[in-house]
């Protein structure tokens, strides 16, 4: 398997919107949009990632196939990554590759994440690529409609 990233192209849109609507990685995500299938606010959202100097987002590729997105956001000192894999695709290390690779690209630290607390897979990602759990927290999960567990991570030095 060839897994790399590349910027993001307006032609991964499409697809990315198909993924972010699936229901079962809504649920596992957790933290998502209220309505993820309004599709004004996805594109709008996505203008301004990719017009945003500050946010690094790059599309997954998977033998030159488009599997998710990874990128990093916020203000110094309190930038998070995210990442959205499709589904068809978990479990096979595709998540801790391109986060890996985003982060030999993106070397600035401190870095945050969150994850919802009962998201196995997520949480294995994220440490295995060196970060550590430093908070918890509980809020309203739009993915699953009702308050849920959440974990901080962060990536020190």
């Amino acid at each position: 398997m060839d897994i790399a990233l590349r910027p993001v192209h307006g032609s991964d849109l499409p697809v990315f919107f198909r993924q972010f609507n699936d229901p079962e990685s809504l649920r596992m995500a957790a933290f998502t949009p209220e309505d993820p299938a309004d599709r004004d606010r996805f594109d709008a959202k996505w203008a301004h990632i990719r017009s945003s100097p500050e946010i690094v987002a790059r599309t997954v590729l998977v033998d030159g196939d488009v599997v998710g997105s990874v990128s990093v956001y916020g203000e110094a000192g309190e930038r998070e990554v995210t990442y959205w894999i499709d589904r068809a695709y978990w479990g096979k290390g595709i998540a801790t590759a391109a986060l890996r690779a985003l982060l030999t690209e993106v070397t600035e630290r401190p870095l945050y994440a969150r994850v919802a607390a009962d998201n196995a897979g997520s949480l294995r990602v994220l440490r295995t690529c060196g970060f550590v759990v430093t908070g918890k927290g509980r809020g309203y999960a739009a993915g699953r409609g009702e308050e849920t567990d959440e974990l901080v991570l962060s990536l020190e030095g």
